[in-house]
């Protein structure tokens, strides 16, 4: 390759690298959308070392994120350096390479680069592309749901107070208000906030339930809310209730029980024994709160405990979650990383995705020391906005945290090498019971669930080698006016040729169903073996003959019946669990003996599709329950709905109501109030 062959355009020319301290790091987002022009690429068809030895003669030495390529043009790994120049020299020599990166050099086609002004930001940057791009070769978070948070909501002002409320909340921050947490899971939030509700009598209602209530509810009766909506409290001690609830779960929780201590004594020193016995009430649900989540460190208010453990080569990363000194939950973790990394490696890599997109505490204590540690605390300390420590703790309570978090990661990956055996030898064992040439990585289970037509949905639930694979689940609404209510197979046939139709367009149609692969026992870094596989080598119907031969239709209309293997299982005589008949094609339909563990297994996947499609089938129909007709108006949002309904009472009264009249209402003008009148009059 000849030198002049290589395009780069760097930002600055400069040779001098800038201080990591000097200046902080501009918004992650503003990083990635400067990738497009801030960029050096190197592409002229060959590959490995020759591409990467030709572009380190004109890298800068200044801080930055690279990232390698391969032929096809997928992302092989994404990384960070102090200097550019120095980190892409070291993979150009021939030799010192573990067989991990070997590999990554010698399949390297293409390398794009981004200048960035101190180390800092390039470590938020790389985080950042990691977690979007997913890169073969980096470490990976494979487990990263969103955490649930208690919501404080702010006041807003209506024609009527619409007092601040506590609820649980999970997703985009869109609500304005204080966000408090992360939870390990939602059972967390909802103790928490049931224990807060009886120390603050903050309310927990929906906004249209507060607007329309004409006399406390039952929550009020039993001391569990003040009862902002109708009065039963005033403006002034209802926020000052909301002040204290907000800083108790921003850690000033001794701050706030000296505080009701001291009411408590006033009020029984004016003899006041009602207003005392309510005190002692509050501040017994907040000894509550703190005496029931395990844990409760007496010297951390707030800090996140990382603890890293690996057997086998699996990594198990424990993280728990300490705020207002109570333990908020622990979750675990399964990065997908080389074996050859050490824990360390994984550790700091983890890290760094962890609080791409989280908020992080002041503290943050580690099994072990991190590369880049101190970093790191910089990166985050400039994210967050204060001050944010990482240490190892050596002696005290915080390193019995850390040890009490090892402890529990020793036993989760413990527990995690044993159901990923089990769950191997069942997937092996439905491969000899259905004589498949190869074991199944993917799993999909269909089943139908309505009343009578109403509401019909259908829902796919999938499994692999690691048990159900909940992100993969999908649901779908039957839209087909030509389906007879109640006709199973018609909706079946519907689910199956939406399902494989969106399947074909965006992921091709596979070789075939019997091509010879490797078992689930295979390398990690070989050909993306370990991404799970889009494809199903089993499709799972709820249901018998009738229903098979509606699947088996729509497959081969599609001309895919060669590329997936299609099951059929039907309840039994009297639709006994355990006498279930299994139907497949070219096959005489039969049963399994009443204790092989694969027919437990298959019921444990049928019995997951009819939960999520009930369950999915009961929202809808909730939904469905009380749904407005305001809501069928274009234009007509949350907040004009309801202005409408606390002028007019009602839908119907709405619809009876003249343009005039709805032009009184804030925010409706004529052309919606015309709107809003046609409406109901077509």
């Amino acid at each position: 390759m000849k030198e002049d062959d290589i395009d780069i355009d760097m930002e600055n020319d400069e040779d001098e690298t800038p201080d990591a301290s000097s200046e902080p790091p501009r918004d992650v987002a503003a990083l990635i959308s400067a990738i497009e022009w801030d960029s050096a690429v190197v592409s002229d068809g060959t590959s490995g070392a020759d591409v990467i030895a030709a572009l380190v003669k004109r890298l800068p030495n200044k801080p930055g994120v690279y990232r390698m390529f391969n032929e096809g043009g997928d992302v092989l790994y994404v990384g960070k350096a102090h200097s550019l120049k120095k980190r892409v020299s070291n993979y150009a020599r021939g030799q010192g390479h573990n067989n991990r990166i070997a590999r990554m050099i010698r399949e390297t086609a293409k390398m794009e680069f981004v200048v960035t002004r101190t180390e800092t930001e390039a470590l938020l940057l790389e985080a950042n592309l990691i977690k979007r791009l997913r890169p073969r070769f980096n470490v990976l978070m494979r487990d990263d749901k969103s955490f649930p948070y208690i919501l404080l909501t702010a006041p807003k002002q209506t024609d009527r107070r619409l007092a601040p409320g506590i609820f649980k909340h999970r997703g985009a921050r869109s609500s304005k208000g204080d966000y408090f947490g992360p939870f390990a899971s939602a059972g967390a939030v909802g103790r928490t906030i049931n224990a807060l509700q009886r120390a603050f009598l903050l309310r927990t209602c929906t906004d249209s339930f507060y607007e329309n209530r004409t006399r406390p509810c039952l929550l009020y009766q039993i001391k569990r809310c003040s009862g902002p909506c109708t009065g039963e409290i005033s403006d002034a001690d209802y926020d000052e209730l909301v002040s204290e609830t907000k800083a108790f779960l921003s850690g000033k929780s001794q701050a706030v029980k000296t505080h009701l201590s001291d009411a408590m004594r006033e009020a029984s020193a004016d003899l006041d024994f009602e207003r005392a016995a309510v005190y002692r009430d509050r501040l017994s649900a907040l000894s509550h709160v703190q005496s029931h989540s395990g844990i409760n460190p007496q010297s951390v208010e707030e800090a996140d405990v990382f603890a890293i453990y690996q057997d086998g080569g699996v990594t198990c990363i424990q993280v728990f979650f300490f705020r207002t000194g109570q333990n908020w939950g622990n979750r675990a973790y399964y990065p997908k990383a080389d074996s050859s990394l050490s824990g360390a490696e994984v550790l700091g890599a983890f890290l760094s995705q962890f609080y791409d997109d989280k908020p992080c505490p002041a503290l943050i204590l580690l099994s072990e020391t991190v590369e880049d540690q101190e970093l790191l605390g910089v990166a985050l300390t400039a994210k967050s906005d204060r001050k944010v420590t990482i240490s190892v703790p050596q002696r005290g309570e915080k390193r019995d945290l850390v040890e009490h978090a090892l402890s529990n990661a020793r036993e989760a990956l413990g527990r995690q090498l044993a159901e990923t055996s089990s769950q191997s030898r069942l997937l092996k064992g439905v491969a000899e019971t259905f004589g498949l040439e190869k074991t199944p990585r993917r799993i999909e289970v269909y089943d139908n669930s309505h009343i009578m037509g109403t509401n019909a949905i259908g829902a796919m639930i999938v499994a692999g080698p690691e048990g159900f694979v909940k992100n993969q689940y999908r649901k779908f609404n039957i839209r087909s006016t030509e389906i007879t209510p109640g006709d199973d197979f018609g909706m079946m046939r519907e689910v199956i040729e939406r399902r494989f139709s969106r399947l074909v367009k965006e992921h091709g149609t596979p070789e075939t169903k019997d091509a010879p692969t490797e078992d689930i026992e295979i390398d990690e870094f070989d050909d993306d073996s370990d991404a799970f596989p889009a494809w199903p080598d089993i499709i799972l119907i709820d249901g018998g003959q009738g229903q098979m031969s509606a699947v088996r239709g729509i497959l081969q209309e599609m001309g895919i019946a060669d590329k997936v293997t299609a099951i059929g299982v039907a309840k039994g005589v009297d639709r006994d669990a355990g006498r279930e008949r299994f139907f497949m094609e070219g096959k005489p339909s039969f049963t399994l003996p009443p204790r092989d563990p694969v027919l437990y297994f298959l019921q444990r996947l049928r019995d997951e599709a009819h939960r999520f499609a009930i369950g999915t089938h009961r929202a809808k129909r909730k939904k469905e329950m009380v749904k407005n007709p305001l809501d069928e108006i274009a234009g007509i949002g949350p907040s004009r709905k309801r202005a409408l309904l606390h002028q007019f009472g009602t839908a119907k009264a709405v619809s009876r109501a003249a343009v005039e009249d709805l032009m009184k209402v804030e925010g409706i003008s004529e052309a919606m109030a015309i709107t809003i009148r046609d409406h109901f009059r077509t």
